[in-house]
């Protein structure tokens, strides 16, 4: 039979209150010092193919799941919104 972890509910609002009162007590920086612990750990166990073999499917997914209007449509808004940042450089001088 398997266990079940301790604490609330992934996602249910006692959890978010449970995330709240670690926010308040230890402060927004502490989340980010814990996630680099976890990333550094991941590195050292597995290294950096690891990072590429996951990214590799990752993208690869993504190429299924959206096909070649997604590239198209991502690549308009991130040339949109290049053309504005050198307009505004432009025009500010």
């Amino acid at each position: 039979m398997e266990q079940r972890k301790r604490g609330p509910v992934p996602g249910s609002p006692a959890a978010k209150r449970g995330g709240q009162a670690v926010r308040a007590k230890y402060g927004t920086q502490f989340f980010a010092r814990i996630g680099k612990k976890g990333g550094s750990v991941v590195n050292a166990r597995h290294g950096r193919a690891f990072y590429q073999a996951i990214g590799k499917k990752g993208g690869t997914s993504t190429r299924d799941r959206g096909g070649s209007a997604f590239y198209t449509a991502i690549g308009r808004k991130g040339g949109k919104s290049t053309c504005q940042s050198l307009m505004r450089m432009v025009i500010d001088g």
